[in-house]
């Protein structure tokens, strides 16, 4: 606890450095927090010290800027046990810059530039390395939701009149006291998403079920994800796993049809014969490379478009200036989409993320 007190203190200097509020207070709020949650896990350090450490809006770009820059996305920087040499470089930068060095503020937008650029480069042509930090990024992704009105109400102050808590009151009082009103509640809007395993998509696939993942630790009850390729199999209960790299082993096992090809007419009308989409916003992320009836998947599409809120396609070659929808599967699918969007980097799954919760 030591080590990791030590690593989360030189965090609070960096913060303060770079104008946030993070002060003794703050920083031992943290820490008691972190006491409760698992250190090991990004995510949860990464909120517990917006939490406790921002003191306002104002704090949240530098907050995120450098919490970039000192942890590198690498979990090993928060292990109780040990310190990576990164954490500790850069902890014994701010120690020096507290004991009079000039600290001038540049590591930070060093490293966030660098995230920046594996923000926007395709994942295809990633190292290792680089990739395994995008998906780590991945994880962080704010999966919001548009919402819809349900047709459940609730007590409100303005809005229909609510005869029957009005006419109950009265018998109860012996007069109406006053007038009830109601209004229709909300809830997500559901996300079908259907990603593509096959063959000519298996450099986009893990991204795609990372970002798939993201969605539905978001909105488990909003988010029903399939596979897609020469079978359709629906995985969104092995994606409710909390952590990325269990959640994706998962679906190996269950998913037969790897790097296969795409049939994608046939599973849109089994789907369509099994289930509904009906208001759901229906995300197919796929290079459309069909190896079935196009005639058949054109039909098909028809029939979700008239079901679905809104349909979105999330083509990885999108992302490329020169791309044009000339395969047979997207020939056919294109005059039934409200969108046509890149899947080929963290900033567009960033971008889709955001359409979703705005849609």
């Amino acid at each position: 606890m030591d080590e990791l007190a030590a690593t989360m203190t030189g965090f609070a200097r960096t913060l303060r450095a770079a104008g946030v509020a993070a002060d003794h207070e703050r920083t031992q709020s943290l820490l008691k927090a972190l006491g409760h949650l698992d250190v090991t896990d990004r995510g949860e350090v990464y909120w517990a010290g917006r939490l406790t450490l921002c003191a306002g809006p104002d704090d949240l770009p530098r907050y995120d800027r450098c919490f970039a820059a000192y942890f590198g996305g690498r979990k090993a920087a928060l292990r109780r046990t040990a310190t990576t040499s990164v954490t500790r470089h850069l902890a014994e930068r701010q120690d020096d810059g507290e004991s009079g060095g000039d600290d001038d503020g540049t590591t930070a937008p060093a490293t966030a530039s660098r995230i920046e650029v594996l923000r926007h480069r395709d994942v295809a042509r990633l190292t290792d390395a680089e990739r395994a930090e995008v998906h780590r990024m991945m994880a962080l992704l704010k999966g919001g939701r548009a919402r819809r009105r349900s047709r459940r109400f609730e007590s409100a102050h303005r809005g229909a009149l609510d005869q029957r808590r009005t006419i109950r009151d009265a018998l109860r009082k012996g007069e109406v006291a006053r007038l009830r009103h109601r209004r229709h509640t909300t809830r997500p809007r559901t996300v079908v998403l259907f990603v593509d395993v096959s063959g000519s998509m298996a450099p986009y696939a893990e991204t795609l079920l990372r970002f798939a993942h993201a969605l539905v630790r978001s909105e488990p009850r909003a988010t029903r994800v399939y596979s897609v390729g020469t079978r359709l199999t629906p995985i969104t209960a092995e994606l409710r796993h909390r952590d990325p790299g269990t959640a994706l082993n998962e679906v190996s096992k269950v998913v037969p049809d790897w790097s296969g090809g795409t049939r994608l007419g046939e599973e849109l009308k089994e789907y369509l014969a099994r289930f509904s989409a009906r208001g759901a916003i229906v995300v197919i992320a796929s290079d459309g490379w069909e190896r079935g009836d196009p005639e058949l998947l054109g039909t098909q599409m028809a029939r979700l478009a008239r079901q679905a809120y809104q349909v979105i396609w999330v083509n990885p070659h999108k992302g490329y200036e020169d791309y044009q929808p000339l395969t047979g599967g997207m020939r056919a699918a294109l005059p039934y989409l409200d969108d046509l969007v890149a899947g080929h980097s963290l900033a567009a799954f960033e971008q889709l993320s955001e359409r979703l919760a705005h849609a």
